[in-house]
């Protein structure tokens, strides 16, 4: 099997379907709420809470998952974190009660964190700096994807064959991603996994200014990301009277809309050899659309979605922008750890969001809710106000720009 200059879209593409996989349940899985408010007997905020128990998961383990991946590589750190999303998942069919789903949900979120943390870093190994933004919103449009493509399929298995059913079907995608993982994840020829720990420590990470206000940008920018994906087809059913099956559907168009944001914004960043440049730009989109939002709301609904549907596919545009400028700040041989540090802080935010936009839409409606994200995204702005940019090599990019 050869592993030359060509073999970077082949990890790349794995890696790309290893974290859509993931992304089935921490995104894909607001698609089918409805559902699992009537399988679990849960509130709007109970609902919202379900589903950010995941990230919490996520949360607890993701900087650890990076530590792991740059001591021992990416491919047996996915392979192990996707086998045990599959079995919490798996064990999800047959429990009813939802504190005990609650707990197999931060269970997967926890293992999944590895292909989040482990598969940004195969990117950064593999690619070189002038092209490394738009390979790493290549694999960026994967949680997008992933939701999108579970968007669109979970409603039908919900109806077919019940929220168990949604359960086995995320359970054997993970399975097909880590097998997936297995036999075709490597790293370059040059670049070994050493079992050793890095010279700078993990502590050094968590200290650097510039990476804990990118950070901070990227958690509060979380928050209309994840109000958008989780609470579209309630805002639109619910608050403005869309059918279901025609807000599922621009759930699922918001998500791919979200993956082409990604692809352009890569682009633009290699082209205007930035990431915080571009990053601005997009939080003060999604500030204004989401005001915007708010202000229509509630409808009538097909002006609310002409606003809130592109409003939505800008909240998910940029995640790319974020991670690859976190692995650039990163000191030699800690990029995924750095990653992971900014994945944390992300998760915290999504963490949040969906519980908290649920008690806001409770106590003063979707307005409130929408406006919410719009408020959010300032303060994202604020945090990344004369950021300077990073450096574009870092030590695992330099080998890869080294090859042809």
């Amino acid at each position: 099997m050869g592993e030359g200059n060509g073999y970077r879209w082949v990890v790349l593409g794995v890696g790309t379907f290893a974290q859509a996989a993931t992304a089935t349940y921490f995104l894909g899985i607001a698609a089918v709420t409805p559902a699992l408010r009537d399988h679990f007997g849960l509130s709007l905020a109970g609902v919202g809470a379900l589903i950010g128990v995941i990230s919490v998961g996520l949360i607890a383990t993701l900087i650890a998952w990076g530590g792991a991946a740059d001591r021992f590589g990416e491919r047996g750190v996915m392979a192990v974190g996707l086998v045990g999303s599959a079995i919490a998942l798996g064990a999800a069919t047959l429990v009813r009660d939802p504190i005990g789903v609650g707990a197999l949900l931060l269970l997967a979120g926890a293992s999944g964190a590895s292909v989040n943390a482990a598969s940004g870093r195969a990117v950064l190994t593999w690619f070189p700096a002038r092209n490394r933004g738009m390979a790493m919103a290549v694999r960026q449009t994967s949680v997008p994807i992933g939701a999108a493509a579970a968007a669109v399929a979970l409603p039908a298995v919900a109806t077919a064959w019940g929220v168990p059913g949604v359960f086995a079907v995320l359970a054997g995608t993970c399975l097909v991603a880590a097998a997936a993982v297995t036999v075709w994840i490597r790293e370059p020829p040059g670049h070994r996994a050493t079992g050793r720990a890095p010279a700078t420590g993990v502590r050094a990470v968590l200290a650097d200014r510039r990476l804990l206000r990118l950070s901070v940008g990227g958690m509060l920018l979380v928050v209309p990301q994840f109000l958008g994906s989780v609470f579209l087809v309630e805002v639109l059913h619910d608050g403005a009277g869309m059918s279901l099956a025609l807000a599922g559907g621009l759930l699922a168009l918001t998500q791919v809309l979200g993956g082409l944001g990604r692809l352009g914004n890569g682009f633009w960043s290699d082209r205007a050899s930035s990431r915080l440049g571009p990053l601005r730009i997009v939080a003060v989109a999604v500030a204004v659309g989401f005001g915007l939002a708010a202000v229509v709301e509630p409808g009538p609904a097909p002006l609310l979605a002409a606003v809130l549907v592109p409003a939505a596919a800008l909240a998910i545009s940029w995640n790319g922008l974020v991670f690859t400028a976190a692995g650039e700040f990163a000191p030699p041989g800690r990029a995924a750890t750095a990653m992971a540090v900014s994945n944390t802080a992300n998760y915290v935010g999504a963490a949040a969001a969906p519980p908290l936009g649920g008690l806001v839409a409770q106590a003063a409606g979707w307005p409130a809710m929408l406006a919410l994200g719009a408020v959010t995204a300032l303060g994202a702005l604020v945090a990344l106000h004369r950021l300077a940019e990073a450096g574009r090599a870092t030590e695992v990019g330099e080998s890869a720009s080294a090859r042809p």
